[in-house]
């Protein structure tokens, strides 16, 4: 590959990763429905029809940042049977700092016509199989199905989030993480 190919590879990357960044924040706040095409290049700095050759339609642009959100999520926070307690801790900390991405996930569930990522599906089936084979082993209360406690988990740690309709928007963060924390390894522990 030539250095001029390298070069325009680069360029077009970059440009793709503007146009993610840009769909990030006007999803976030907007959901799919809302969304502007228009806003999301000026945002980006590129042409609009540009968006459409990346990633097809609004819709394919949607799926693309929350697969593109969510794989930053996994890497970020991933699970941890072993200490299930401190996993929902630090999802506590990861989505207090970045409430944008469950601000995504909701609009994502309103809108009846954003699809999924099969990636998010399957990361949820890999972490209720963790679960399943960490209760197996005696490492968690068994006395609980994997998917509940996974939704029990996931509800306690971002149940602060702007995003939903609980929890005060004044707290003690650190106070509100240790409480989870105890009352997830409560639940775990029996």
């Amino acid at each position: 590959m030539s250095e001029a190919e390298q070069s325009a590879g680069g360029r077009a990357e970059a440009t793709r990763q503007r146009i993610l960044d840009a769909a990030f924040a006007e999803f976030s706040s907007f959901g799919v429905a809302g969304s502007r095409v228009d806003r999301i290049a000026k945002t980006a700095g590129c042409n609009k029809n540009l968006i459409y050759i990346y990633f097809g339609s609004k819709e394919g642009l949607f799926e693309q940042t929350m697969k593109h959100r969510l794989a930053l999520v996994y890497e970020d926070n991933p699970l941890t049977p072993g200490d299930l307690a401190e996993f929902t801790g630090q999802t506590f900390d990861f989505v207090m700092a970045n409430p944008d991405v469950i601000r995504l996930l909701v609009w994502a569930k309103l809108d009846p016509d954003a699809a999924e990522p099969a990636a998010r599906s399957d990361k949820l089936a890999r972490k209720v199989a963790l679960l399943r084979e960490a209760q197996q082993e005696g490492a968690l209360n068994a006395e609980w199905d994997a998917e509940f406690l996974l939704t029990l988990v996931m509800s306690l740690a971002t149940a602060w989030v702007p995003a939903f309709p609980y929890g005060s928007p004044e707290f003690d963060h650190a106070r509100i993480r240790e409480q989870i924390v105890r009352a997830v390894r409560l639940i775990v522990e029996g």
